[in-house]
Order: structure tokens, then C-alpha cells, then sequence
């Protein structure tokens, strides 16, 4: 039988309590804040410390489960004999599990119907967490979730319905949203239902969302990339490197030649593909009075190029470059190569990105740089008051981070390798538009920086490379992703290709001897391996079959033998006990009655019986 109560719970009195003595146990009185006056007894703490005993305002139903567990179960209720209802039907369930009716699974389910939607959404998202999954993908489900279920009016697990979720999202498509982001949304839905489905005490016996469709991603695509070509590609590096210096040397233009002098009535001229040396130029003439500066932007353009073509050239998303660090940049071995961590990689695998021996050149000339100007920073820094020698833990001075002359040595393997900035893809939108390429192509494809990594892939198909090593560069999981999405089919050289497939003459006088035979598979090499000879020839009697063809002004005679057989013998499988098998113009029947050869009166056949 089971029970409901008040838990019990202990704190520390209020500083204006009055303790006394009521029946040999001690009391404290007090007032609340609202002025209402309180009374509960007084015990003793662990640390010997008086505390108040307080109740719970509601009950607490204790009894035992289907299992025989004791079970405690918050009632909510704060009157006595609601509680006491709610303890029978927990106790009604209990029987019907112990009596098989319901299993213990579905007795779980029951226990968590009632709870809030979003108080289980945030033990998923914990799960998430768990797994390692990315914050922002957490924080993009999260939003997702709360606003379907605000616009479905889902507040418990029981409201989870796969219709309204089907409404919710056709409702979107007439509005414009495209089939990716609402594949979004469902698939938010159908994972956080799925985990509710799994575990050791499920929250679901089945998932509502199996029957949702999904949207058309391949009809209604909202944003194709496409790859850049070689003459792009070599644009795009020159105005990368040039334009942050190039901006200090640009023209100014009056807007309107009749208008009066004055700041609102000029701009910059912008800058161009043919203009942007001839503006960096300037900017130099302009800027000789400050060496420092002109240096800075130099290499600020020098980094803006380099982690371009680091990405065309590794294949490396925004995110995986902008992680890497010094240190993780292997030059000095045989291969050179970049070494990914597992928590930066989308995948979480961690690789090793082999580079080109001239991409590993001017990596190594930036890192040189950096580490120039780091120095340089460290030699400009106040002195650090530490004593020239050794430092304890480093008997051997070669993990010394304090220079003879008593200042810090750089941390250059852990600094960043690029300073990649958030803005990149604005970055790239000015460079494109100043190297004169288009943002969309005449199809609706367009750039951005993830366009890079598939110029990565489509260079590697257009180059002749194997489409599982590709794919291996790629980091990809499945060949279809970097085929069909990643390779840019318009560069690939089709016509080129096309060279490759055989020359069809269609003049009859230039056709081989052998090709009347060939057509009956004669002399077919595959012929004798595959179609062993299972005919036995027979001494009682032969067949000799002369046939003339007439073809064009031309006429030639085949002779051929088709040996009779005995329905009694056997002989090997094997083409080597047999020979090669003879197939003549009939095929691979002997001639009948009731063959095609005997039909044909227009050709010359003639039957001989041999004793």
C-alpha cells in the first residue's frame, strides 16, 4: 500500500527568529516577508548548527512499481486526497504491469507525459552535448523547435502530431521558405522524437514523424555553387593581394561636373582588374612617408591571397583554417603537409592535408614573417623582471621561455596560422567584384567561400585524378557527394573526351575482310574460352556446309564443317580437352529440317553425306 507526504527539508533560520520550547522540542517564530507570522521546529545541522524543518506545498505519492521498485513520484497537488487519486492511479498502473497488461516500457512512457515539451527538449539538447555536437547547431535546433511549437501549440509529448507538423510546413513552402531549411526543421523534429524512443526508460513508444515527407531539395535549389576557373583563380590571387594597398591609391571623381567643389560632391573612383596596379602604385608614392604602413598592407594582402589558394588547393573549410595554428603546420619532412585536429574537422576524424611543394613554400615564408614580427613585438615590450638562468623544471634550457636578454620568447606554435576574419565572405564579394567576376553565372550559380572547396574538387576531376582519391581528398564519406556535388561539370573537358571513342566509317567498301565472320562470333578471342566445345564428333557420318555470300559487286565462299554427334558420348568441360569450338554461319545449332539455312533459297547450300 502506498502512501503520500510533505517532504521535509531543512535551512537556516531567519536572522530575526525567536526560538522557544513547546512540549520538550525547541520552535522558531518568525515573520515572512509579507508580514505573515511562521512557526517550524528546530533541529540540528551536520556542523552542529541550529536549522528550521520546512515542508514541501505539495504531496509526494510513494509506492511500489510494476517491477516492485519503490517508487517516489511528485504529485503536484497540495490538497491530501487529490494526491491520494493520483497515488491510486499509479498504483492501478503498477497492477497492470505486474498483471502483463502493459509492459514495462509503455508503464515509463506514462511517467513522462506529463512533464513540459521544453524541459525534455533541454535533456536532448544536453545529449547533444554531450556528443560533442556544435553549439551552433544546438542553438539553430533549439530556436527551430520553439517556434513549431509555438505555432502548433505542442506543450507535451502527447500533442506531437505528424499531421499539424505537415500543415506547419506546407504553410511555409507557400510562402517561399525552399526545401532545404524546411528539411531542416523536420529533421530537428524527427531526431528529438527518435532519442525520446530510445534509452533506457523511453519518453515515446513510436515516433509521430516517420510519415512527414521531405522536401524536394534537387528541384527547388536555392543555392548552387559553382567552381571558378584557372584565368579566375589567377585573378582573384593578384586583386587579393594588391587591393588593401591599392585602396590608398585611388582617384577621385566629381559626381557631377557641373556641381561645386566640395566633399559631398566627389568620390573614390573605383578600383579595377586593369587599374589596381597602377592604384598600388600611387598608394606607394602616396605612403612613402610611412614605410610601416605600406609593409602592413603589403602582407595583410600577402595573407588575404595565401588563404585563398590554401583553400583552393587543401580543399579546407572556413572554419577548419581559420583553427589551424603554427604548430600544426609540418614543413620540414618529406611531405609536407597540415595536421587537422579531430574537434576542428566537420567530421571529427582528424587528418593530414599533403600541400604542394610550392604552397608549402610560401607557407613557410609567412610563418617566417610571423614569427619576424613577433619578435619584433617582444623586443618593443617592457623588460620582464625575471633572473637571466635556469628556470625551475628546465635544468636544460631548452624549454626556456626567458631570453638572455630577460624578455618572453614568443608562443608562435600555438598562435593562429591566418587571421581569418567573420567577414570573409564579404571580402571575397569585393575581390570578385574588382577582378571582374560575377557573383552569379548565367545558370544562377554563385560564389562564395565554400565555392572554393568545390573548385578544390572540380580541379581534381579535370585533372585526371581517380575518383576515390578524390574523394579521399575531399574528406568526403560517400563518392556521390564528391562527384555530383563537389565537381563542376562545365569545366570538366567533355569534347575532350569525346576523342577518345572509336571512328565509325559509314563508306560499305572500306569494311574489313574478317567482319562477316566476326559478326557470327568465328574468330571472337572470347569465343573459345567461354563457349568450350561440347559436341563430339562422330565417325558414322559428316555434314559439309558450303555457303556463298554475295555482298555488293564482291562474292566470297566460306567452307565450314558442322559435325554430326552421337547423343551417347560425353566429353570434358574443359576447352583444352576439346579445342576451340567452331561456330559456323548457322550459329551454334546444326543445321535441320527446320533451321534458317534450309529456308533460304536464294543462297547456295549444299548438303553431301560423307560414308
Amino acid at each position: 500500500m502506498g502512501s503520500v507526504f510533505r517532504k521535509q527539508t531543512t535551512r537556516k533560520p531567519p536572522l530575526d527568529a525567536e526560538f522557544f520550547t513547546r512540549k520538550g522540542e525547541q520552535f522558531a517564530r518568525w515573520r515572512d516577508g509579507r508580514g505573515k507570522a511562521r512557526t517550524a521546529r528546530v533541529t540540528c545541522g551536520r556542523d552542529s548548527s541550529k536549522r528550521i524543518v520546512t515542508s514541501a506545498g505539495t504531496f509526494t505519492a510513494k509506492y511500489w512499481d510494476g517491477q516492485g521498485i519503490v517508487r517516489e513520484v511528485a504529485t503536484g497537488c497540495r490538497d491530501k486526497q487529490a494526491a491520494m487519486s493520483v497515488l491510486a492511479d499509479l498504483e492501478r498502473r503498477a497492477e497492470l504491469v505486474k498483471a502483463q497488461v502493459l509492459t514495462p516500457t509503455q508503464d515509463a512512457v506514462a511517467d513522462h507525459q506529463t512533464r513540459p515539451l521544453a524541459d525534455h527538449f533541454e535533456d536532448y539538447a544536453a545529449y547533444l552535448e554531450v556528443r560533442e555536437c556544435s553549439s551552433v547547431r544546438i542553438t539553430n535546433m533549439r530556436s527551430q523547435f520553439s517556434r513549431v511549437c509555438a505555432d502548433c501549440g505542442f506543450q507535451r509529448l502527447s500533442d506531437l502530431d505528424a499531421e499539424r507538423l505537415t500543415k506547419w510546413l506546407l504553410g511555409r513552402q507557400r510562402e517561399g521558405m525552399s526545401p532545404a531549411t524546411r528539411n531542416g526543421y523536420r529533421e530537428t523534429f524527427v531526431m528529438f522524437a527518435n532519442w525520446c524512443c530510445d534509452g533506457v526508460r523511453p519518453r515515446m513508444l513510436k515516433s509521430p514523424f516517420d510519415s512527414v515527407p521531405r522536401g524536394d531539395v534537387k528541384a527547388d535549389r536555392r543555392r548552387q555553387r559553382r567552381a571558378m576557373t584557372e584565368s579566375e583563380l589567377e585573378n582573384l590571387l593578384t586583386v587579393a593581394a594588391l587591393r588593401p594597398l591599392a585602396e590608398y591609391g585611388r582617384l577621385t571623381t566629381r559626381k557631377r561636373p557641373d556641381e561645386s567643389a566640395g566633399r559631398s560632391t566627389w568620390h573614390k573612383a573605383p578600383l579595377s582588374l586593369k587599374t589596381i596596379h597602377e592604384s598600388a602604385e600611387r598608394a606607394r608614392e602616396r605612403l612613402k612617408g610611412n614605410p610601416d604602413l605600406i609593409d602592413e598592407l603589403v602582407w595583410r594582402g600577402r595573407e588575404r591571397a595565401l588563404v585563398y589558394k590554401t583553400l583552393v588547393l587543401t580543399g579546407l573549410r572556413r572554419n577548419e583554417l581559420a583553427s589551424l595554428n603554427v604548430g600544426q603546420c609540418l614543413l620540414d619532412g618529406t611531405m609536407p603537409c597540415l595536421e587537422l585536429d579531430a574537434a576542428d574537422e566537420k567530421n571529427r576524424h582528424g587528418s593530414l592535408l599533403p600541400l604542394r611543394s610550392d604552397l608549402a613554400a610560401e607557407l613557410g615564408e609567412w610563418i617566417a614573417r610571423k614569427a619576424q614580427t613577433a619578435e619584433k613585438a617582444v623586443g618593443e615590450s617592457p623588460t620582464i623582471p625575471f633572473k637571466v638562468g635556469v628556470i625551475e623544471g628546465d635544468e636544460g634550457g631548452s624549454g626556456d621561455p626567458v631570453r638572455r636578454d630577460g624578455r618572453l620568447k614568443p608562443e608562435l606554435n600555438s598562435a593562429p596560422l591566418f587571421d581569418v576574419p567573420s567577414g570573409l565572405v564579404k571580402i571575397l564579394d569585393r575581390d570578385l567584384k574588382v577582378a571582374g567576376i560575377p557573383k552569379r553565372d548565367d545558370r544562377g550559380r554563385s560564389l562564395d567561400v565554400h565555392a572554393l572547396r568545390h573548385t578544390f574538387g572540380t580541379l581534381l576531376s579535370k585533372g585526371g585524378v581517380t575518383p576515390r582519391t578524390a574523394q579521399a581528398a575531399m574528406r568526403h564519406s560517400h563518392i556521390d557527394l564528391t562527384m555530383n556535388v563537389y565537381t563542376d561539370p562545365k569545366l570538366l573537358d567533355v569534347q575532350g573526351a569525346l576523342d577518345v571513342l572509336p571512328s565509325l566509317n559509314l563508306d560499305s567498301t572500306a569494311i574489313p575482310e574478317q567482319w562477316p565472320m566476326r559478326a557470327t562470333g568465328t574468330t571472337d578471342l572470347v569465343a573459345p574460352t567461354v563457349a568450350p566445345n561440347l559436341v563430339q564428333p562422330s565417325t558414322q557420318e559428316s555434314l559439309s556446309v558450303i555457303r556463298s555470300i554475295e555482298d555488293g559487286p564482291n562474292s566470297r565462299s566460306h567452307r565450314h564443317s558442322a559435325k554430326s554427334y552421337s547423343g551417347n558420348r560425353k566429353g570434358p568441360l574443359s576447352t583444352q580437352d576439346n579445342g576451340p569450338s567452331q561456330v559456323g554461319m548457322t550459329g551454334f545449332e546444326p543445321a535441320t529440317s527446320t533451321s534458317r539455312t534450309e529456308k533460304r533459297r536464294d543462297e547456295n547450300v549444299v548438303f553431301s553425306r560423307i560414308s
